[in-house]
């Protein structure tokens, strides 16, 4: 019975032969081998003999095991194998290659036993050999799938990069970039090429290379018969797999590729639109790349290849597009910013001078605008390099005649651009652009539009300058020319300075004139507005002032007068007047007031005083206080009255009291400074040069000082000025003409003395300058606190101490703490 429970089979189990032990050894299904421990052979039986092809007698007592292994596995056999089986007795399934009888290897596996004596010493080794063969085929298979699908991943990997990559790239230029890394990573190409199809030109340019010494790597016309072409107008893959390939249909491809050292290259079109309808597929550029040795690209590879080309061409057209509308909106920028920077010169020639200058090098490399205006013309260019001379002159007569824009793009090298205005050419724009901002057909209306801003924009500038001449003329034939300027009862001081900011014309105007032989008036306005029609109403309400003006209207009658005027002339409603008349016989000055600002009033004892008396609304106004009131005063000789325009003190940055203070501290501090030039030294201090509003000053000396003090500088510019008003001052006293020349040139002698020795030209020094006269004699004392340097107490400039001496009839020096001239001369004398 079974240990299950039923009959015990196993006994009738009987073979129909007898297994021989030695048939099993011979003819079993592995090789086996004794070998000494040496590793000589002692016995093998038949199925190794069969499997290597050796006969008995060549391998028992002639070879050892580890001569019948390649080389490197000899080395194996004798760093490895021999080692392990000495220390464990046994080894197994090592892989080795049996070399055979006719020197073609057979792989193996092996298992080996060393037995050993009863001492312990090895006896034999038994080794089993297994035929490998078909399980090294099935390994290799396995590793090449292996290896095709780790190859196979890691172009996945890559074209998921890639396209992340493109799906990232806003702008062609970033789109090139990714699409031109991917074939050495993905497919091991040794180099790779762009070329993008530029329809306008019909061309395919050459846009970025890895290896741009491969030689062929340059701009062609789609039309050509070269390899880049023919995949760009066929729009589909082409691999040319060797140089001989390349010889039989693309010559130059192949000397490209003889001299590269290149074995087989791919031409990728880069394609958008669907794949299925080839008519409505559009190419916009080719992928080119290569590899060193001859490559077969498997079928998969050649679908990643071309999917790679259509998600590239997909990214391209996505990217121009977006370069598209950021170009379009960068020009639409461009041009709002330079319209408004434009505007804000108003001269014609900075204008054109901006405009240049803004062009380059955003949008040009170089730029000329030429205008026809005035018998010179106007050029100005910026950039560089200009075209020759001859091309820009041709060119420019043709754009002059035709009325029709040149662009570079059409064969020139440079662009030329009528400037029109009105259906009238007033001149020409000229840009040299690089080869790669030519082109497009948008680039070409943005320069239209260009052209047609700059035009409008000079040509207001021409128009605006025009008037503004116009203007200006108008205005200084106005202000009063013919002030009065001989009496020596009182002297006149004016400035006028127009707007820096504004170049138009204002309002601002003065005026002085003889009502009676004994009566002055003086006046300052401001009319509302500017240009031409603010001018002439300037002129206007001058010519009413001085019809107005008699011995017995006075001040507040006038502008009574002048309130029924703008009745008449609406222009001058509003227009703010400040008038005064001084009796020369009596000093007595009677003023009033309208709108204006209140006059400064400096006497020779005493700081200045703003005149806040009669004063009412401006001109023709219908609001405020329109009752006409005037104020009496008598005033000091040697009185100094300044009447000004509220551009001599008005600032948006600071309140109109701060600009009242530092206008009455200045005119006290020039309080002993010549009259000549006093208001255009007032005006550069408190306005200077850049100033946004016209500034009008008239400044009355009244009556002769009985004693002149001034104080200079010590700049020899100042003396001409010291000049003038001791001349003046003589002269109101009738001091006889050869006094008078004797003591101007003594006096100049002894200043310019001081300045140049006393201060060495320092900046900083002061002179102070006091004249006296009296019955019989002139004095004039020049003092200053300079430290004199040279050879003698008596040095001076020159001949100066001589003039000095000659002209005066006493001089005396008096040297203490800086030097005192003291000099004198009669009143009558030779």
């Amino acid at each position: 019975m079974s240990e299950s429970g039923g009959p015990d089979v196993t006994q009738e189990l009987r073979l129909p032969w007898d297994d021989d032990p030695e048939d099993l050894y011979e003819h079993a299904p592995c090789g086996y081998l004794t070998t000494l421990p040496d590793g000589t052979i002692v016995r093998v039986n038949e199925t190794f003999l069969a499997w290597t092809g050796y006969a008995r007698t060549d391998l028992i007592g002639h070879k050892r095991f580890r001569d019948l292994l390649t080389p490197g596995d000899q080395i194996y056999h004798e760093t490895h194998y021999a080692p392990l089986l000495s220390m464990q007795g046994e080894v197994h399934e090592i892989a080795l290659e049996v070399v055979r009888a006719d020197r073609t290897r057979v792989p193996t596996l092996v298992n080996s036993v060393l037995e050993r004596g009863a001492t312990g010493t090895p006896r034999i080794i038994r080794t089993m050999v297994f035929n490998a063969t078909e399980r090294r085929g099935y390994e290799r298979e396995l590793l090449a799938a292996r290896r095709a699908a780790e190859a196979s991943e890691q172009r996945i990997r890559v074209l998921q990069q890639i396209v992340a990559d493109l799906a990232a790239a806003p702008t062609e230029a970033e789109v090139v970039e990714a699409v031109i890394r991917a074939p050495e990573p993905a497919f091991q190409a040794t180099s790779s090429s762009i070329y993008l199809v530029d329809l306008e030109r019909d061309q395919l340019i050459a846009v970025s290379s890895t290896d741009p010494t491969t030689g062929g790597w340059d701009d062609m016309p789609r039309s050509s018969t070269r390899a880049v072409a023919e995949v760009a107008r066929r729009g589909d893959l082409h691999v040319i797999g060797t140089v001989a390939e390349a010889e039989e249909h693309f010559p130059d491809l192949a000397e490209s590729m003889r001299r590269s050292g290149r074995g087989t290259v791919v031409l990728l079109p880069l394609t958008t639109g669907p794949a299925d309808e080839q008519t409505a597929v559009s190419v916009l550029g080719v992928l080119a790349f290569s590899f060193r040795e001859e490559r077969v690209l498997t079928d998969s590879e050649l679908r990643v290849i071309r999917l790679l080309g259509q998600q590239a061409g997909q990214a391209l057209d996505r990217a121009r597009l977006y370069d598209d509308a950021r170009r379009r909106e960068d020009r639409s920028t461009f041009l709002a910013r330079t319209t408004r920077a434009l505007d804000e010169e108003h001269r014609l020639l900075q204008r054109a001078r901006r405009l240049v200058e803004r062009l380059v090098p955003e949008i040009a490399d170089w730029t000329l605008v030429r205008l026809q205006v005035g018998p010179a013309g106007l050029v100005e260019d910026h950039g560089g390099p200009a075209p020759a001379p001859e091309l820009l002159d041709a060119l420019v007569a043709e754009v002059v005649e035709t009325c029709a824009p040149v662009f570079a793009g059409d064969g020139p090298g440079c662009t030329v651009l009528p400037l029109t205005v009105r259906g009238r050419v007033i001149g020409t724009l000229a840009l040299r652009m690089a080869p790669d901002r030519r082109g497009a057909e948008a680039d070409r209306l943005f320069l239209v539009d260009l052209a047609d801003r700059a035009a409008l924009a000079l040509e207001n500038a021409r128009l605006y300058e025009q008037e503004r001449a116009i203007a200006r003329t108008l205005q200084r034939s106005l202000l009063a020319a013919d002030v009065p300027g001989t009496d020596p009862r009182f002297a006149l001081e004016t400035h006028y300075q127009a707007a820096a900011q504004d170049l138009e014309v204002g309002g601002d105007w003065y005026d002085a004139f003889l009502i009676t032989a004994n009566k002055l008036a003086v006046v300052v306005g401001d009319v509302v507005g500017r240009g031409i029609d603010a001018a002439t109403t300037m002129g206007q309400l001058r010519s009413a002032i001085r019809a107005l003006a008699t011995a017995e209207n006075g001040p507040a009658r006038l502008l009574e007068g002048l309130d029924r005027f703008c009745e008449r002339v609406e222009s001058a409603r509003m227009a703010t007047v400040v008038y005064a008349e001084i009796d020369l016989l009596s000093s007595e000055m009677a003023y009033a007031t309208a709108g204006h600002l209140p006059p400064l009033l400096h006497e020779p004892a005493g700081p200045p005083q703003y005149l806040m008396q009669a004063r009412s609304a401006p001109l023709g106004s219908r609001a405020g206080d329109r009752r006409r009131v005037e104020h009496r005063m008598r005033l000091a000789a040697g009185s100094r009255l300044l009447l000004y325009t509220d551009g001599l003190i008005e600032r948006r940055s600071r309140p109109i009291d701060r600009g009242f203070k530092i206008l009455a501290r200045e005119f006290s501090r020039l309080r002993d400074a010549p009259l000549k030039g006093l208001t255009a030294g007032l005006a550069d201090i408190l306005v200077g040069r850049d100033h946004a509003d016209d500034v009008c000053m008239l400044c009355l000396s009244l009556g002769t000082e009985e004693r002149l003090e001034r104080t200079i500088g010590a700049d020899p510019l100042q003396i001409s000025l010291l000049r003038a008003d001791i001349r003046g001052w003589l002269m109101g006293h009738g001091i006889d003409a050869d006094c008078l020349n004797a003591v101007l040139l003594a006096c100049s002698e002894a200043v310019a003395n001081s300045i140049e020795h006393g201060y060495q030209d320092d900046p900083f020094g002061v002179v102070d300058v006091v004249a006296t006269i009296s019955a019989d004699a002139v004095e004039i004392r020049v003092s200053d606190q300079g430290v004199w340097q040279g050879p003698g107490t008596d040095v001076a400039r020159g001949r100066g101490l001589q003039l000095i001496y000659e002209s005066m009839d006493e001089v005396i020096f008096d040297r203490g703490e800086g030097t005192t001239v003291t000099m004198r001369r009669h009143r009558g004398t030779s």
